[in-house]
């Protein structure tokens, strides 16, 4: 059975099967999920029967990193970064329903870099500088730190030169990466975008797996590897010592993002447009038509046990993060009256504040 989310007759709308607001339920999560495409981060949060899709505006929002104390999202040509301050959640209306807030805490200028993924390690935020081919952390002097590139990539230019995308990251230090392509020009991975992907160990340097197409979103969970071949609309396992991939399921769409609870794996979807970047990829020539949306797949048998999807205005996913153990989260953009009137205060001043105006929250 197909439920509607209709967001007041707005274009971006959904529907979902009715089996996905139970899933959220039972496991008390939410998900945030990112569309450069429609300049949007979204929530999925259970409301009943239905989802409630909650819309926040950030300017070409792709990279995610998100837990319960903060969020990161990569922009345009910024990071923001976000932290969840309880005490402002009990305060928005309705009044308990919430229970997280992630408000705005930090703004740091990357410049037009092509942010792709991101990931929170022991001590730094790691991101994926597409535009320079390397992998990143942030410092306040700079635009950003490069701290690896592939071996085959011989300069720092913002040439784009392997679509570096994917990361992977290992008891919290970045491990395995997804590429376009094993070129070392300007945009040189364009030219065999159906097969020239490539997986590849940071460690050691090795090239893992090639002729993938078009891979995305690696991840390291429940000890095995896994990887997105987007230009398939695939989900498929690699074992690191022989290359060796494995489908483990088919969707109808292109697949970008993902992330795991349990034994369950919820998927990005995007329609992709017929472009040059799209064309050509046997996802588009095996679908006429694809579908744009986040898919729930049960990681131990390959089938999809629900799906939301989007209509109209929503048409391509990048990035899919699960808030465990957060059920109805609220996440604040730069144009709410909220952060004018909400303050963060270290242990010691709120001594100071009197009882009746403690509605803040420590640090």
């Amino acid at each position: 059975m197909i439920q509607g989310n209709n967001q007041n007759n707005e274009p971006m709308r959904s529907v979902h099967t009715s089996n996905f607001p139970q899933i959220l339920k039972q496991l008390k999560i939410s998900v945030v999920i990112s569309t450069y495409q429609a300049g949007k981060v979204i929530v999925l949060r259970e409301d009943g029967e239905h989802i409630n899709t909650h819309f926040r505006i950030y300017n070409k929002p792709m990279g995610i990193a998100a837990n319960r104390e903060r969020i990161a999202i990569g922009c345009a040509s910024q990071i923001w970064e976000l932290h969840n301050i309880p005490a402002v959640a009990s305060k928005i209306e309705p009044l308990g329903r919430h229970d997280a807030c992630y408000i705005p805490r930090n703004a740091h200028i990357t410049g037009d870099i092509d942010i792709h993924e991101m990931s929170w390690g022991e001590t730094d935020l790691w991101f994926v500088n597409t535009r320079f081919s390397c992998l990143c952390t942030l410092n306040i002097k700079y635009s950003f730190v490069p701290r690896w590139r592939p071996s085959f990539v011989t300069a720092l230019t913002p040439e784009d030169r392997c679509h570096l995308n994917g990361l992977a990251m290992v008891n919290e230090r970045p491990k395995y990466v997804t590429a376009l392509g094993q070129t070392n020009t300007m945009g040189g991975w364009r030219r065999n975008k159906a097969t020239g992907g490539i997986l590849m160990d940071v460690d050691t340097e090795e090239i893992i797996t090639t002729g993938l197409s078009m891979p995305h979103s690696p991840r390291w969970y429940d000890n095995r590897l896994w990887i997105l071949e987007s230009g398939n609309g695939s989900l498929a396992t690699i074992n690191s010592a022989s290359g060796k991939l494995e489908t483990v399921t088919t969707l109808p769409g292109f697949t970008r993002g993902i992330d795991f609870y349990g034994s369950l794996a919820f998927i990005g979807l995007s329609q992709v447009r017929e472009t040059a970047v799209f064309s050509g990829i046997p996802l588009t020539e095996r679908l006429k038509e694809r579908i744009c949306g986040i898919w729930v797949v049960n990681i131990l048998t390959g089938k999809t046990i629900a799906f939301l999807r989007f209509e109209d205005a929503v048409q391509e996913i990048f990035a899919v993060q699960v808030l465990p153990n957060i059920s109805f989260p609220e996440i604040i953009d730069w144009d709410e009256k909220l952060i004018a009137s909400s303050y963060v205060l270290p242990d010691e001043a709120l001594a100071d504040v009197p009882q009746d105006r403690l509605s803040i929250e420590e640090l």
